[in-house]
């Protein structure tokens, strides 16, 4: 190529430098296009005709590079950004349950335990009691939505926060006592920053110890099978974890929570874990095999302990032993569960079937506590997935009035369709034994049919 040829391309190459840098490309291609179309069948490369061919194809050029100049800032104007300049993603499921019970239980619309039958007052014409409790209802306080924030960097890993809520947290009051209006309640809110071999979490999570809980889209705001064997409550923490070869070892310092337990006649609320003055501590060991996190399988063994006190100023201790697995059988099966024993453990999560001690007059016993749950769950279309599952909490009798035994079983259907439709069913039957002054069992049937939308 002559000189005036190379000053012609040097003369169009010019007017591509001002666009932004992702654009140029198209310039170039446009000057390449124009120089092969401007071959004749000889071999000969007029100057005149190519440098009209040139002009005609970089003119096109421009005008595409201006209509993509458009669409691109008519989308950065209707993007929502951080102040960080973080990546954002928004998410939710708007969930609505209609639920069915046959007998009395503590929550009707995601049960843990049955009550027991209410007896008959004298003088009403019948003797005994009455079992014939049941209930039905419409729900939609299982709604979620959560925000979460990531590709930031810090001190060399990278940063990572999310918030998780739901409508969970209680009813505002009604005329004639109706229950409307569901409000918001966090569920999770943490920050992280995440290196290669581990990471560093503040914020408010599941525990270390038992960490997973079942499949449901029927028990979302109270996690499946509390009271009977899963220990869920979400505690704020400080939780670091190391991680080499798929081995990991991560140690958190917690919130301290009984549950609820406080001294009666107490001026102040003090939860009877904060009255100890001391965190609770746990630490965990896993280990984790499979590439995909899809696919990803998890062991674990995990170890708690806290303290609590009481009216009295004695200091109990709460402590526990854990297992867990979370593994999958191939592409379609996976199986996950806990289990674990300890003693004082209602703050987990409904430890003891939500019971830290039986009162026996004057004399205070704690209540030694064991439990776990398995589920199955298996996906039989690439929209469907079914699973069964069972969980228990077997506390030992110490005193009156306690509950002894707490047993759940459940089986459900899930169906994920375009648009994140989501259908499911779930059936769930619960069986809870009382102690001696009440020795009888109860039993409760709990249908729950779900139909949302994720997003």
């Amino acid at each position: 190529m002559g000189d005036g040829g190379w000053g012609m391309h040097f003369s169009v190459l010019r007017r591509c430098i001002p666009h932004p840098p992702s654009l140029i490309p198209l310039c170039l291609v446009a000057i390449l296009a124009g120089t092969a179309g401007a071959q004749d069948s000889t071999g000969a490369t007029p100057a005149d005709s190519t440098l009209d061919s040139l002009r005609a194809r970089l003119e096109r050029a421009e005008e595409a590079i201006e209509l993509l100049r458009q669409q691109m800032a008519a989308q950065a104007s209707t993007e929502v950004r951080t102040r960080s300049r973080a990546r954002l993603e928004i998410s939710g499921r708007v969930l609505v349950n209609a639920f069915s019970n046959s007998r009395r239980v503590n929550n009707v619309d995601v049960p843990q335990f049955v009550l027991p039958d209410i007896p008959i007052p004298p003088g009403t014409g019948t003797s005994g009691t009455n079992n014939r409790y049941g209930s039905a209802g419409l729900v939609a306080r299982q709604s979620s939505f959560g925000i979460a924030a990531s590709g930031i960097g810090v001190a060399g890993g990278e940063f990572l926060a999310d918030a998780d809520f739901d409508l969970f947290g209680g009813t505002q009051t009604g005329a004639g006592g109706r229950q409307l209006f569901p409000q918001p309640r966090l569920r999770t809110a943490r920050v992280i920053v995440r290196w290669a071999r581990g990471e560093l979490l503040a914020g408010q999570d599941v525990p270390l110890i038992a960490p997973w809980n079942p499949v449901s889209v029927a028990s979302i705001g109270t996690a499946g099978f509390a009271s009977a064997g899963n220990l869920w409550n979400w505690l704020p923490q400080i939780r670091g974890t190391v991680e080499v070869a798929g081995v990991g070892v991560q140690a958190a310092v917690l919130a301290p929570h009984s549950g609820g337990e406080t001294i009666p006649g107490e001026p102040d609320a003090v939860d009877a874990g904060e009255r100890s003055r001391r965190p609770f501590v746990e630490a965990r060991l896993r280990r984790r095999w499979g590439a995909d996190a899809e696919a990803r399988s998890e062991v674990g063994v995990s170890v708690h302990r806290g303290w609590l006190a009481t009216r009295d100023d004695s200091l109990f201790t709460s402590e526990a032993f854990a297992a867990d697995f979370n593994v999958r059988l191939g592409a379609r099966v996976g199986l996950r569960g806990e289990a674990y024993r300890g003693r004082l453990l209602r703050g987990l999560g409904g430890g003891g079937i939500g019971q830290n001690f039986a009162f026996d007059g004057p004399v205070t016993r704690v209540v030694p506590d064991r439990g776990g749950w398995l589920q199955a769950n298996v996906r039989a279309t690439g929209a469907t997935t079914v699973g069964a599952g069972c969980g228990v909490d077997d506390p030992e009798d110490v005193g009156p009035a306690q509950r002894l035994r707490n047993l759940a079983c459940e089986g459900h259907a899930i169906w994920r369709g375009p648009g994140g439709l989501l259908l499911g069913a779930e059936y769930r039957r619960l069986t809870t034994r009382y102690s001696p002054q009440a020795p009888r069992s109860f039993a409760s049937d709990h249908l729950n049919v779900a139909v949302g939308v994720e997003f």
